[in-house]
This record gives structure tokens, sequence and C-alpha cells, in this order.
């Protein structure tokens, strides 16, 4: 039978062997500092007496924040930045990661508690089949993967995605240097090139064929990486391309 996993935070101690919680579909965990009211303790004073409740449900789980004036925000360590916020007194609220990171503001202290759902079940394609109808006509973004553009891309949305959601983006130099080593040839004037051509490709600004150029696009970078990281236009597998041999030239 499938299970939710709930791991408590570390202790004061660092306690690394720390109780897993499993729990079935319809099962409850309650989470609190109020020993032993609730099912998980945890020995905070930032920490209301009854915090919250998580609740198995089949391949995902619910998370209702007892509180009464804290905010929760369930992160997605896989997803590159992606949260949800759970206000007080919100219950019942779906989280459909397959890992979670409940993140409790506990007086100047960040607890986290992880939370693993079972894997998720995906549509795949019948061979024998008519699979038209789920397909589209166009794709919504067009980008190859074989273009150094991509590279680039992939190399502006890789702190990000290494799990570190809130990290800098990487400047322009340190683009190139990441690029370098299979891209002689890269320099400040072709990587910016690079990202120009994609705030184009993916319609963050018009195209210099336009007679109305609009405003300057202000935050290039992080517009592309948001963009990117929203719509899974890049991967943590595709940052192999940052080490796989490049070739070719960017076409339009």
């Amino acid at each position: 039978m499938y299970s939710i996993i709930v791991v408590p935070p570390p202790t004061p101690e660092g306690d690394t062997d720390r109780t897993r919680f499993r729990l079935a579909p319809g099962e409850r965990l309650t989470f609190g500092r109020s020993a032993p009211d609730v099912d998980l303790a945890i020995a905070h004073d930032g920490v209301s007496r009854r915090a919250g409740e998580i609740t198995a449900q089949g391949a995902f789980w619910i998370l209702s924040n007892l509180s009464r004036e804290q905010t929760y925000v369930v992160e997605n360590p896989e997803g590159a930045g992606e949260h949800i916020k759970v206000g007080p007194g919100r219950i019942d609220a779906p989280i459909p990661f397959e890992f979670s990171r409940i993140v409790l503001p506990a007086a100047g202290d960040l607890l986290a508690i992880e939370v693993w759902a079972p894997r998720h079940d995906y549509l795949h394609p019948d061979p024998g089949a008519d699979n038209a109808v789920g397909g589209t006509t166009a794709p919504a973004f067009s980008v190859d993967r074989t273009k150094r553009y991509f590279a680039v891309l992939a190399a502006l949305c890789e702190p990000r995605l290494r799990g570190e959601p809130h990290a800098p983006l990487p400047t322009v130099d340190q683009v190139v240097d990441r690029l370098r080593p299979n891209w002689p040839a890269a320099s400040r004037t072709s990587v910016q090139w690079n990202i120009d051509y994609l705030a184009v490709k993916l319609r963050l600004k018009p195209g210099p064929e336009e007679a109305d150029q609009g405003p300057r696009l202000n935050g290039k970078k992080e517009s592309l990486v948001s963009l990117a990281l929203r719509f899974d236009l890049v991967r943590e597998d595709d940052l192999v391309v940052l080490s796989a041999a490049r070739s070719g030239r960017v076409s339009r």
C-alpha cells in the first residue's frame, strides 16, 4: 500500500537518526510543540502547541495549518523554487509534490519537515493508438537542445536546478567560464548575444524586425530563468549539455 513518509526536522543536537512516520491513505499525523498531545513533537518555543496536520490521500497529501499567525511554506526542492503558501487556519491544502519540505517559521529559525509522497503516475502514449488527441499542432516553446543558446540557458538555470531555488543567477562572465571547456570561443559578446536571442525566441521581447520595439526588458536573465523553470524548458537532466561536446551555430 502506498504511504506518505514524514521526516521530522533535525534536533538542536543535530541528530541525523530521526524517526520516520509512514502514513497509509486516510491516516493523519499531527505536529506541534505540545507532547504528547501531537504525533510529532517539535521542541521549539516558536512552534504552536498544535501547529498542523498532515493527511495522506493516495498519491498526494494535504496540509492543515492550525496556527493562528504563521504562514507555512511548502517547497518543492526538485522544482527550482516552486512552492505553495498555506496561510494561518488554512485547512486541507492539497500538496502535489512528490518530495516536499514544510518550512515552519519559529522565532527566528526555519524548521523543515520533509514529506515524501508516492511516485506519481503519468500517461504514456500507446504506440498502437491514435495519440493525436493529447498532442499539440505546434509546440508551446520551440527550443533545440543541440544549440548553443540552450547551453547558455542551461548555465543560467543551473544554480537553481542544483537545489538552491533562491540562488543568485550567474553573471555573463560566469556563464562564459562555465561554457568555455566545451565552447572555447565563448565570450561575453557571444553569450550576451544568445541571451538577447533567447529573449526574442521565447517572446519576452519583440524581434528587431518589428517596427515597435517596445520597452527595454529589465531583468532579462531573471525573466528567462523564471520562464524556463516554470514551464520545464530546462530540467536537471538537461544540465548534461554543460558537459557534452558542443558543435554548430545558433540558427534563428
